[in-house]
């Protein structure tokens, strides 16, 4: 039985989000050649560890039930992978969160390839506050997810890059 904080499990996997909860939607494109690489570095928990974040996880890659915690400064976050994809078009995950962490909800992290070629990356979740800390910060709790997201791209193309450089 899992302990995850919130009842709509798997939702960061295909819209709509669940209501009652704040949305996060970031999409950004990476290069056209950065989706294996992207991809590894998304299941294997390699672009969280990019951000700075100590992560430290019961498997080397994401699966369902895995479990981690992020540590981002002095916070520590338990959460747990609830779905996968590694297709040919799409890779990445989600994890939802358990008690303990600061929020209750669901983020997904994935590489997605579109009929043109591009490569794309893009953080979804769905939120609310759990903890009073998170409660307290209200737009600030709000405007640090929208950074990590903008930091875990920035760690993407970081990896991507070093990728492309030793594949030459």
């Amino acid at each position: 039985m899992s302990e995850l904080s919130y009842t709509e499990v798997g939702a960061t996997r295909h819209e709509p989000l669940p209501p009652g909860y704040r949305h996060l939607h970031y999409r950004t494109e990476l290069g056209r050649d950065d989706f294996a690489a992207a991809a590894e570095a998304i299941l294997t928990f390699r672009m969280h560890r990019g951000t700075g974040a100590r992560v430290r996880a019961t498997a080397d890659r994401a699966a369902p039930g895995v479990r981690l915690t992020v540590g981002l400064g002095p916070l520590t976050v338990p959460c747990e992978v609830v779905w996968t994809a590694e297709e040919d078009r799409l890779a990445g995950f989600g994890y939802g969160t358990l008690p303990g962490h600061q929020a209750r909800g669901e983020e997904s992290f994935t590489v997605e390839r579109d009929a043109h070629g591009r490569v794309w990356f893009a953080v979804t979740a769905f939120s609310v506050p759990a903890r009073l800390p998170m409660r307290l910060g209200g737009p600030v709790a709000v405007l640090a997810q929208h950074g990590y997201a903008r930091l875990c791209a920035r760690a993407l193309r970081r990896g991507c890059a070093r990728s492309r450089t030793v594949g030459s």
